[in-house]
């Protein structure tokens, strides 16, 4: 079977069992997202929510950031990974907003990957749930996913995203990255896969595959 022909039945698959897939990152606006996606580096979403819910209460443009400062910022964060050097990152990026862009999250990777803090994946998630551009933002879960799939295969994030960006029908890709992600998450997980459960199953080339329990005889 084809790559792409592969790729349209496992979305099409995915489209029905959830035909809209989202983020599970809390934001607000485009700019609350930019930050909670910079927060969420080795970190898991469940974390950053935790650590945001407060903080974007008060917080929701880069001006109230810059006002509430990295060590106003630090307390509310404190509880996710690396997190002096994103709460860094998180008010030079605000002041880079105000400085170089209106105070607006910019809308082109190459302006967004000039922030602080902010790389291709974050820059593909920003432009993907903020602005609805059918970007592919591969992070852990994609990575393995979509290998485990036989959707693509590399050594490099970059390599995977730019097979997927061919393999992926279009009519699919701009809830692409979702269900991947979503997938690996709570069905395809690292160790442990829910095998028996997966509804992509007969269309896996993984080789670690586990098998459904059998019963033991009388």
């Amino acid at each position: 079977m084809r790559r792409t022909e592969k790729a349209e039945q496992i979305f099409a698959r995915l489209a029905r069992a959830n035909p809209s897939p989202k983020g599970e990152l809390d934001h607000v606006n485009p700019y609350t997202l930019l930050v909670a996606v910079v927060l969420s580096a080795q970190a898991t979403d469940k974390g950053v929510n935790r650590a945001t819910a407060s903080l974007f209460r008060s917080v929701t443009t880069p001006q109230e950031m810059l006002d509430l400062g990295e060590a106003g910022l630090i307390g509310h964060i404190k509880s996710i990974g690396l997190f002096r050097a994103k709460a860094k990152n998180v008010i030079k990026l605000s002041q880079d907003l105000i400085d170089h862009h209106g105070g607006e999250v910019p809308r082109t990777r190459e302006e967004l990957e000039r922030l602080p803090g902010v790389g291709r994946k974050t820059a593909n998630v920003v432009l993907n749930m903020a602005f609805g551009v059918p970007t592919m933002a591969v992070d852990t879960h994609v990575f393995r996913v979509s290998q485990r799939l036989g959707l693509a295969k590399g050594k490099t994030p970059l390599a995977i995203e730019e097979q997927l960006l061919k393999a992926v029908p279009e009519k699919f890709m701009q809830h692409a990255h979702h269900w991947l992600i979503l997938h690996g998450r709570y069905t395809c997980l690292a160790r442990g896969p829910k095998c028996a459960e997966c509804p992509l199953e007969d269309l896996c080339t993984f080789k670690g595959k586990s098998k459904p329990a059998t019963r033991k005889s009388k």
